[in-house]
């Protein structure tokens, strides 16, 4: 089984700046004849705000004639409760209403495909035990099927057994609970993007992959981290082995979201500013 893996497009109709490596993403897309196209989130650059970015990208995903699931990232539903954007119950309505749901479950050709909503991991609230509760029973009710799990936030950053990354990985109480999930059912793959950066490597026995943005890198506002700057998409081939292939898709161009971030993210990149002030 062939999945094309996307994430981390940032599509806007009012902020258009990554808008146009679409197009190129796209006819890449048709041209792999793959059997399922997943989307590991941050769709759009301010869905967790406004419905207009939630619709407006949905409505470039169904120009796909490959069957897509989609989770949602930060930028769609929001992030810890204590950042500008929590997830809250209004986001989440939003995203649902709009994108179709945040989570999902996809049986075929002997694998079972889980997609999770990495944002509730770490609200330490009825949403976050929910989807626990709703992992354990997918997981259990697999029958004799091969696990791989999509999600927008990576399992770790740096080490599997790190401390808390704050913004970019999951917390380390969540992260045990995924990890013991994932033992007691042997997991083949987790793929995930998020991190701007295209990495694969492994974590006991499964296969672990962060995606390529498709939007932008990102050079000096954030540590160097694992793996290599491009912008692309993977290509998972899940048999009786995992294969992936992290791909620089001919014809997108890689944005530097330091160049336009006081234009795209101006909350951001005011708090990159006074970080930089305050280590001169």
């Amino acid at each position: 089984m062939k999945i094309i893996q996307i994430t981390d497009t940032h599509f806007s109709p009012e902020k258009t700046h990554f808008n146009g490596n679409w197009a190129p993403l796209l006819s890449w897309i048709e041209d792999q004849e793959a059997d399922l196209v997943v989307h590991t989130g941050d769709l759009t650059v301010d869905g967790a705000d406004k419905a207009d970015d939630i619709s407006f990208s949905m409505d470039l995903m169904r120009q796909v004639s490959t069957p897509m699931l989609i989770v949602p990232g930060n930028h769609d539903v929001g992030h810890f409760s204590h950042m500008s954007q929590p997830v809250n119950a209004e986001r989440l309505a939003r995203w649902r209403s709009l994108a179709g749901g945040d989570r999902f479950v996809e049986d075929a050709n002997g694998w079972r495909l889980v997609g999770l909503n990495a944002l509730l991991f770490g609200l330490e609230d009825e949403e976050e035990e929910a989807q626990f509760e709703w992992l354990r029973t997918t997981f259990e009710e697999r029958d004799g099927r091969r696990l791989a799990l999509f999600a927008h936030k990576p399992l770790f950053v740096d080490e599997p057994h790190e401390g808390d990354t704050g913004y970019w990985g999951l917390r380390p109480r969540q992260r045990q609970r995924v990890y013991d999930l994932m033992t007691a059912h042997d997991v083949a793959l987790y793929a995930s993007g998020h991190l701007h950066w295209a990495w694969k490597g492994r974590f006991e026995n499964t296969s672990v992959v962060w995606g390529p943005s498709a939007a932008f890198v990102i050079d000096t506002l954030e540590r160097e981290m694992p793996g290599e700057r491009l912008i692309g998409a993977v290509v998972h081939h899940l048999g009786d082995e995992v294969r992936s292939e992290i791909v620089a898709v001919p014809g997108m161009t890689a944005y530097v979201i330091d160049d336009v971030i006081h234009e795209v993210y101006p909350a951001s990149a005011q708090k990159a500013k006074a970080a930089a002030e305050a280590a001169e």
